[in-house]
């Protein structure tokens, strides 16, 4: 009979008593401020990643010596207090995890646990809002009307516009956003229930032009489910992957509906910082007008990367024909009987493929580097319909579930956690790959074979996600040469095995440079060097050198420049971290304390 089942054999614990145990474990040393204590309650290889709550900044800190050297900095400052599950734990008492609540001093805080035979392997500790400024929703609501009947009362249309005539001119915004994309509109969604007044800068004419210029079959690669902005979701009958003008329309709509301070057609033509006022002096033209702001915090919030990659080739001044980069390729028309070559072998490069082979031309895609391709269905499937799918949905994981779980999960062992997933993605879709590097495509799955996600963490680009331009190259209907560009002629492409591509039109689907660019003109390459690399952790592979970050550079937190803020990512990133960049704004606002714990240093230059 096994001895769990014998007479008098104690009772196995659940996953909530160990939980529990370890819980109040970490609540009595942290408060008795026992930092041997607290360690004891740590495997030797243990993870501690903390969003805001601890550190005022994002980091990741990997074994004990680091959470010491972290504790002994911060926690007399944070005072830590309150750790409860959130919720009935999961797993079992070899392998527990649980959503716990904190507090702080000065925040409520979330968080993630694994525990491991009842020590913690992976902790996630997330700062949800600051006490005594919280965002007025639910029984905290404003009222809206005052029901006191007065003459000359204002409408609430009267007050808004005379908010938004005053704000940049007789009133200046603690904050401006530089860049109103998806990133800059959520940010200041978040800014602005938080109370901190806000102008958002963008050059396009409308909110969300900025998706409605691309090419006309660009639709989202990633579901729905991934992409939804803060505090409004899309409709539950929102299709699965949204065309690029519907996404423009509802960042549009949302930038109403918010109540948000946008500039539209209006340019930052240059920022400084002035030391003795300390604040920034931003230039802009708005609608042709020269207007000079002066906020106390600066964000750019340009998207992933920064200006266009264009390479120059030899001979480019002598094309006869059309070429552009690939920002700058409209789609559509009619290119019957016209061949074009697109340099360039991931997801822009695929989609513009696609969308010139419908309008008739005879395409060739020049392929410089191997490519990780997953089809999207398998994505779905095998990497995401755990976390943002109806699936995940009917299993009680939330958006902001799954976004906190995603991130729970410490970038050095997150390629332990997805090499699988991508072995059966290649498993599964064998024969597909298989056809693929029979007409010459050149496949990878990332250096490790941990696949797409840390590709896009790594670098932000060598990959594509298949919807169907794949099939085309597969079919013959593309055609793909693998090399190198030794030169352009008038009437084509050279590679540098001599194999000459006729062309009357040549696409430059080279992706971008990095963001720190847009810091070197906007501000000055002294700033620039100074925040230092964007984007990428110190993975120490292709295109994202060492030495280790841990988190992704300068992104979301405090840079080596006072007061500026680098925002962006992809729909799900923006949504997400614009929590922690808002509370971190919003403390500065309030003059609350935030040391903040090791700010990275700038090992890179622009």
């Amino acid at each position: 009979m096994p001895e769990s089942s014998q007479p008098g054999s104690p009772k196995p614990e659940s996953p909530n008593e160990v939980v529990d145990r370890w819980l109040a474990g970490l609540d009595a040393a942290l408060q008795a401020r026992d930092i041997h204590a607290a360690l004891a309650l740590f495997e030797e290889d243990s993870y501690w990643r903390d969003f805001v709550a601890f550190t005022w900044n994002l980091k990741t800190l990997e074994g004990k010596d680091d959470i010491r050297r972290m504790l002994d900095a911060q926690l007399e400052h944070v005072q830590p207090a309150g750790w409860v599950r959130a919720e009935d734990a999961t797993g079992d008492a070899a392998a527990a995890e649980a959503w716990v609540n904190f507090e702080t001093g000065q925040a409520r805080g979330y968080a993630h646990l694994r525990l491991r035979n009842g020590r913690c392997w992976t902790l996630l500790t997330t700062m949800q809002e600051l006490k005594g400024f919280e965002e007025k929703k639910g029984a905290n609501r404003e009222q809206g009307v005052a029901h006191k009947i007065e003459k000359g009362r204002l409408s609430w249309l009267e007050k808004k516009i005379a908010r938004e005539d005053s704000l940049g001119y007789d009133e200046q915004p603690y904050c401006v956003i530089v860049g109103g994309g998806q990133g800059g509109i959520g940010l200041a969604a978040r800014m602005r229930r938080l109370g901190v007044p806000t102008i958002v800068i963008e050059k396009n004419a409308r909110p969300g032009d900025s998706w409605r210029n691309r090419y006309k079959s660009l639709h989202l690669h990633d579901p729905v489910w991934y992409d939804h902005l803060p505090y409004l979701k899309f409709p539950e009958d929102w299709p699965v992957f949204a065309s690029k003008d519907k996404i423009g329309d509802w960042l549009e709509h949302y930038t109403r509906i918010m109540e948000l301070n946008y500039w539209s057609s209006t340019e930052c033509t240059k920022a400084a910082f002035d030391e003795a006022a300390q604040e920034w002096v931003v230039e802009v033209v708005r609608e042709g007008r020269k207007v000079t702001l002066r906020p106390k915090q600066l964000v750019f919030a340009l998207g992933v990367s920064g200006y266009p990659n264009t390479p120059v080739f030899e001979g480019a001044e002598t094309f006869a024909g059309q070429q552009h980069h690939s920002s700058k390729h409209e789609g559509g028309g009619d290119w019957t009987g016209k061949k074009a070559v697109v340099i360039g072998s991931n997801n822009s490069a695929h989609d513009i493929c696609a969308d010139l082979w419908e309008t008739g031309a005879e395409v060739t895609m020049v392929q410089r580097s191997s490519t990780h391709i997953a089809r999207s269905s398998a994505l779905m499937d095998l990497a995401l319909g755990d976390l943002y799918s109806e699936r995940a949905l009917a299993n009680g994981v939330t958006t902001e579930k799954a976004d906190l779980l995603f991130a729970s999960l410490p970038y050095r062992i997150l390629p332990a956690a997805q090499i699988p997933v991508y072995e059966e993605m290649a498993r599964r879709d064998a024969d597909f790959y298989a056809k693929l590097t029979d007409v010459g495509f050149d496949l990878d799955f990332g250096t490790d074979g941990s696949g797409l996600f840390l590709k896009y963490l790594r670098r932000g680009s060598g990959y594509y996600i298949d919807v169907g331009a794949s099939q085309l190259l597969i079919d013959g209907r593309v055609k793909v040469k693998s090399g190198q560009i030794d030169r352009i002629e008038s009437d084509g492409v050279v590679l540098a095995d001599g194999t000459a591509l006729a062309a009357d039109l040549i696409v430059y689907a080279t992706g971008y440079g990095s963001m720190n660019g847009w810091l070197a003109d906007l501000v000055s390459p002294e700033v620039a060097d100074q925040v230092g690399r964007c984007w990428g952790y110190g993975s120490d592979t292709p295109k994202d050198p060492g030495p280790w970050e841990g988190e992704l550079r300068n992104m979301w937190k405090p840079t080596n420049v006072e007061r500026l803020w680098i925002h962006g990512g992809n729909l799900h990133q923006s949504r997400h971290y614009s929590n922690y960049l808002a509370l971190q704004i919003k403390a500065r606002m309030e003059g609350l304390d935030t040391p903040v714990f090791e700010l990275q240093e700038s090992h890179f230059t622009h």
